[in-house]
């Protein structure tokens, strides 16, 4: 580690130039890598709903569709407009009225049920359904919404997938720059009051931010990312990674002390922070990582680029940061000014010595924290959250007041159905509880008409191959209890006319979301534990200590997760399976570091009082800047961000770091001082301090 310090030192100027040199591919990767704003095309591909929309892309040529209310317009202009919007590249079919039946036709003559699809009940607006020959959120159906928009004006609302993908696009587009704004700015003043040098701050930004870049370059090679992981990426990988800047500013501030000549203090700093920061590294990464044994494949994509992030953060920081530190290094030192945080000594011997109460405090507390993380909401429904301006939002608002449309379901059944069938299993789903209308081929041409006469340019429509494709719409909102119910009853009376039948569409894909996030929540939480319990037993050596550190950062997850409960917030789904891993992941750190001063004085012969005092004094002031650090990247994006996900999860994180801050500076003292016997008799190298405490022990007679 030392030759590799001295070579960074000896190439300070090359690594400099090179870090900037290579910031410019990292650009490019980073503007060509594509965004994925659909948070249901991370779901299984293995599954009905995933499937039958292959099959719909295969078959009929047509991916996502919306539904277009229209009003105050006559016929004339609706046909107008739909014929425009059949121009439009990736548009497929618009489906209205006058795809069935001439627009000459009065209204009042036409089916029932033809007019009762298209119409609202006082005619005051009229609908159409649009079809798309790619994927819902491909990059070609999201132009083609904005084209659709410029063409229809006001007088028009678009709902859909694809209208929500794409307002969630352009919501997130202009506000991921601030993103990284807000957390850079607020870090800085974290680090400028904390540090002992006004100007580091500047050169830990710089170092991060070119980590960051590097990590979100080198996306290219995924292909695509999801539009939460883009925007959380920046934020994160400065809230974890920002220690590893610390700690080498303190090592090479203290090597200098040692050293006359500040190269090779620089070349000792980097030695020791390299075997330091990449054990330190290891439970953040591996935290990551665990999201990568999710079945919803949102947490492979957050898992691989987050883990990315923290190598290449560490990376950055022993070469990267070295070499900016000794190049301005006369700059810095005319910025030194007094450490504002004060010495932590009697904090720490009021806290050991009331570890009692704090006990009884925190196990007072776990009962509630456990009632409220079970008894946290969580929503699946991301058009629920979003801005109630937004064209998509107020398109769903429409289709529900104007045609008693909340969502809408895709039945997909085998073409050869027979067509009476098809009539009697439409009736049977029409009167399901809160279905509000459906619509079939069969129903719409009526049962007098051959179908042997019917344009292929109409059949085609709904009919094509070996699939059929029918309509359902509903009254309930997606993600609702009710509308998962009707799902299953849609499915229950499919099975009875086409056993290979599917229902499809966005309540359907959710409901398969809720059980699939159900499960991993558990496989991600038991991955997690498992694989930092291991790692803190290899780096610990220890069998106790390992289950005392993940119970103190689980206490604090637990209560982060279930203030939400007593404040009445309901969190996206996503939050629960992920904060847990990443909370442990990013701030079990805290715990390390002062179990292992605690470890080692012990070893050096005081007793576990004195042992635990000087680890809590030593290591409070490191885990209040980390802790503040990892606050005040995520807080504010927090406090800004329009996009509910992604200010829930931001809130959900920093505070998670204060919880744990807290926890680990009240709670694990008192954990050590209960335990130090068993932690004694259960790590390596710590039973001679137990025959040696028992050799000395004066001996008592009654």
């Amino acid at each position: 580690m030392k030759r590799f310090g001295r070579g960074v030192v000896k190439f300070r100027i090359v690594i400099f130039i090179m870090a900037l040199v290579l910031a410019v591919p990292a650009l490019m990767g980073m503007i060509k890598t594509r965004i994925n704003y659909d948070i249901l095309s991370y779901l299984p591909e293995d599954i009905d709903t995933m499937k039958g929309q292959q099959i719909m892309l295969d078959e009929f040529g047509k991916g996502g569709f919306s539904f277009v209310v229209v009003e105050g317009m006559d016929d004339k202009q609706v046909s107008e407009l739909k014929s425009k919007f059949e121009k439009v590249d990736t548009v497929s079919e618009v489906l209205w009225y006058d795809s069935i039946a001439d627009i000459s036709i009065p209204k009042e003559v036409l089916p029932q049920d033809i007019y009762d699809f298209f119409n609202n009940d006082d005619d005051s607006a009229t609908m159409m359904a649009v079809f798309f020959d790619k994927a819902t959120s491909s990059d070609e159906a999201l132009d083609a919404v904005v084209e659709m928009r410029k063409i229809a004006g006001r007088q028009c609302y678009i709902n859909g997938m694809t209208a929500i993908v794409e307002d969630i696009k352009d919501l997130t587009m202009k506000e991921t720059t601030a993103y990284v704004g807000i957390a850079v700015i607020l870090t800085s003043i974290i680090l400028a009051v904390t540090m002992d040098s006004l100007l580091i701050p500047v050169f830990f930004m710089l170092s991060v931010g070119l980590a960051i870049l590097y990590n979100l370059g080198t996306n290219i090679f995924l292909g695509e990312i999801s539009f939460i992981t883009q925007a959380l990426t920046a934020v994160l990988q400065l809230a974890v990674t920002i220690d590893y800047s610390i700690f080498l500013w303190h090592s090479y501030k203290e090597q200098k002390e040692k050293f006359d000549d500040r190269n090779e203090a620089m070349a000792e700093a980097i030695a020791q922070t390299i075997s330091s920061v990449v054990s330190s590294s290891v439970t953040t990464v591996a935290g990551f990582l665990a999201l990568c044994f999710m079945s919803y494949k949102l947490g492979l994509d957050m898992g691989i680029v987050m883990a990315k992030g923290v190598v290449i953060g560490v990376i950055c920081c022993v070469t990267v940061l070295p070499a900016m530190i000794l190049v301005f290094d006369k700059v810095l030192e005319k910025t030194i000014h007094k450490d504002f945080i004060p010495s932590m000594d009697k904090a720490a011997d009021f806290i050991v010595k009331h570890h009692g109460a704090f006990i009884s405090l925190f196990v007072a507390l776990l009962i509630p924290g456990i009632y409220g993380q079970m008894h946290t909401d969580v929503y699946y429904n991301l058009t629920d959250t979003l801005p109630a301006d937004l064209n998509s939002v107020i398109a769903n608002a429409k289709l529900e007041e104007e045609f008693n449309i909340s969502s809408t379901h895709i039945v997909m059944c085998r073409a050869d159905m027979p067509r009476k069938d098809v009539v009697k299993m439409m009736d049977e789903m029409g009167k399901v509880d809160g279905v509000s209308m459906t619509m079939a081929f069969d129903t719409l041409i009526g049962s007098s008409i051959p179908e042997e006469v019917i344009p292929e340019s109409v059949s085609g429509i709904l009919k094509e191959g070996d699939w059929q494709m029918m309509l359902v719409g509903s009254d309930y909102k997606v993600a609702s209890p009710e509308v998962n119910s009707q799902v299953d009853k849609l499915i229950g009376i499919l099975k009875n006319y086409d056993e290979g039948g599917m229902v499809i569409g966005e309540a359907a894909a959710t409901k398969d979301l809720i059980r699939i996030t159900d499960r991993d929540f558990a496989v991600v939480n038991t991955v997690s534990i498992a694989a930092i319990f291991v790692i803190i037993l290899i780096a610990l050596r220890s069998f106790s200590l390992p289950i005392i550190l993940v119970a103190v950062i689980e206490f604090a997850i637990t209560v982060n997760m279930a203030v939400p409960c007593f404040t009445h917030t309901t969190i996206p789904f996503i939050a629960s399976v992920v904060i847990g891993t990443i909370q442990l992941g990013a701030t079990v750190d805290y715990a390390i570091l002062m179990t292992t001063r605690y470890k080692q004085e012990r070893i050096d012969g005081k007793d576990k009082t004195e042992a635990v005092t000087i680890a809590l004094a030593t290591s409070m002031k490191s885990i209040m800047v980390s802790a503040l650090g990892f606050f005040a990247s995520t807080f504010g994006v927090g406090v800004y961000s329009s996009v509910d996900m992604i200010s829930q999860l931001c809130t959900l994180m920093s505070r998670g770091a204060l919880i744990s801050m807290v926890t680990v500076i009240c709670a694990l003292p008192s954990m050590l001082m209960l335990f130090d016997k068993v932690i004694i008799n259960s790590t390596i190298g710590m039973r001679d301090t137990a025959r040696r405490e028992k050799a000395f022990k004066v001996p008592t007679f009654n």
